[in-house]
C-alpha cells in the first residue's frame, strides 16, 4: 500500500513585499488622516500581523507606523497653521481636523517636532516662506 507524500496546503495569498505593505498601509492612513487607527488593524487590512507590519515600516522608513501616522498628522495641522488661505483659523480646529483631540499632549507633540508651539506657528504665518516635508525628527516623535 503506497501513502501519498504529506503535502502542505497550498498559500493561495502571497505575501507583500515590506515596500508594498507600507506603500498600502501608508496611502490607507493618509486616506484616514482625521481618525485614529490602530497598528493591529492597520494590518489585517494591509495582510501583515502588527510585528510584520512593525518590521516593515522599520525596514522602509526607519520609524514604526504609529509614529510615522502621527508624524504625518503634524505636518498636516503644520501646513494649515501655516496657510495664509486657511485663515481665520485656531490651533484647536486644525488639531482636531487632523485627529488630535487631547490638545495638551498635541501641543507637546508638536513643540518635539518642530521646535515651538503650534500658536507661535499661526503667530507667525505671514512671515513665514516654507516649511519642511515632515518635522524634524520624525522618527523620534511619540505615539
Amino acid at each position: 500500500m503506497d501513502v501519498p507524500p504529506v503535502s502542505r496546503p497550498i498559500r493561495t495569498r502571497c505575501r507583500p513585499s515590506r515596500q508594498d505593505a507600507v506603500e498600502r498601509a501608508e496611502a490607507y492612513l493618509r486616506a484616514h488622516l482625521d481618525a485614529p487607527v490602530a497598528v493591529s488593524s492597520l494590518g489585517r487590512i494591509i495582510g501583515l500581523s502588527e510585528r510584520g507590519l512593525r518590521d516593515a515600516f522599520q525596514h522602509v522608513r526607519g520609524t514604526s507606523p504609529k509614529r510615522w501616522f502621527v508624524a504625518v498628522r503634524l505636518q498636516g495641522v503644520r501646513s494649515v497653521l501655516c496657510d495664509e488661505a486657511a485663515r481665520p483659523t485656531t490651533v484647536a480646529s486644525a488639531a482636531t481636523e487632523y485627529g488630535f483631540f487631547e490638545l495638551g499632549r498635541f501641543a507637546a507633540l508638536y513643540r518635539g517636532a518642530f521646535g515651538e508651539v503650534p500658536s507661535a506657528t499661526l503667530r507667525s504665518t505671514g512671515r513665514r516662506t516654507g516649511h519642511s516635508a515632515l518635522p524634524k525628527n520624525a522618527a523620534e516623535t511619540r505615539g
